[in-house]
Order: C-alpha cells, then structure tokens, then sequence
C-alpha cells in the first residue's frame, strides 16, 4: 500500500512537470512592466471592440485589473497562470499574477482575457490593501456571462466586483474564478 502511494506520488510529480515545462513554456519567462502594460492595452482594446457597452463600462469603474494572456492547461492535473495590471483612471498602477491549480477530469489548453472591474471603491481598496487576493474568499467576484455579440448595460450591475472572460471569439461562459489567487509582483512600471 505505502508503495502504491508513493508511485502516485511519483506520478503527480512528473506530470505536474511536465505541464510546467511542456504545456505552458512562455509563463517560465517573466513579463517586464512594459511586456505587460503593452498585453494589457491589448486585452482591453480586444474587450472593447468585442462587447457593447463596455467602453462606458470601464469608463465608469474605480479600478480594473486585466490579466491579459492567462495560459490555462490540464491532462488530469490542471493549472492557470498568467500576468497582469491593476488600472485606476486609465493608468498603470501595479503588476498582479493569477496563479491557480486543479485535480480531475481535464484535458486541453486555452489562453484568454481575465478582466476584474471594480465598481465600489471599498472593494478597490481591500484588493490593494491584501496580501494575496482570492476570488471567492477575500472578495466576491460575478462573472458574467453573456456569450457572443454581447452588450453591457452599467445600470444592471450592482456589485462591488463584476468579473469577465474573453476567449479569441468573445466572452467565454461557463467559467469560474474559484480557487484562483492573485498576487502582486514587485515591478516598476
């Protein structure tokens, strides 16, 4: 029996591996600040052109974090990794990482747009004020989600943090944030 245990031990190991260094071979290399604000602009600009009403949206917004490019993979074991920046009034104001890991049925790859808007400035404040964020237990985060030709009405939203998932063809449903953390990297901007 102790045996058996030790060979899934084993098992995990190597397939943890081998998804860190086969499946996801851009995350081992860090963004620099200007990789990152440049990704950034472009997740924004993919969101709006993509979703009606979103300009307004984010115009309206206290805050929004855009993790741009967030690589997420699995065979059995499944990880979520990827590199962002928090905005307040259009501007940069720090570097955050999303990291998150899965055990079950899974298999595949995906990249996509993880975009946090903050639309109470208590909940802005928290985030920035923690040591590591999860979605879930430090803060409440709705998803939305709406699928393709989408439109946003601020009016409807009445939560402190409202939350989207954009894929390469818009925004992606059936998604959650649960278990995923959030991090703030030490970068110059």
């Amino acid at each position: 029996m102790r045996t058996r245990r030790f060979s899934r031990a084993i098992i995990w190991a190597v397939c943890l591996s081998l998804f860190g260094s086969l499946i996801l071979p851009s995350v081992s290399q860090a963004k620099t600040a200007h990789e990152i604000d440049t990704s950034v602009s472009a997740a924004l600009d993919r969101f709006m052109t993509q979703v009606r009403g979103s300009r307004q949206f984010l115009r309206d917004a206290k805050g929004v974090l855009v993790l741009a490019d967030v690589y997420q993979a699995g065979f059995g074991v499944g990880g979520e990794y990827g590199e962002g920046a928090l905005r307040i009034g259009g501007k940069t104001v720090a570097y955050y990482n999303i990291t998150a890991a899965s055990i079950g049925f899974q298999f595949g790859a995906q990249k996509k747009d993880i975009i946090l808007v903050f639309l109470q400035q208590k909940a802005l404040t928290d985030f920035r004020a923690a040591n590591g964020w999860q979605a879930g237990v430090d803060g409440a985060v709705v998803l939305v989600n709406m699928g393709g030709q989408a439109s946003i009405d601020s009016t409807k939203f009445n939560q402190p943090i409202v939350g989207f998932v954009v894929g390469q063809k818009g925004l992606m449903y059936n998604l959650t944030l649960e278990g995923s953390k959030i991090t703030k990297m030490a970068k110059s901007s």
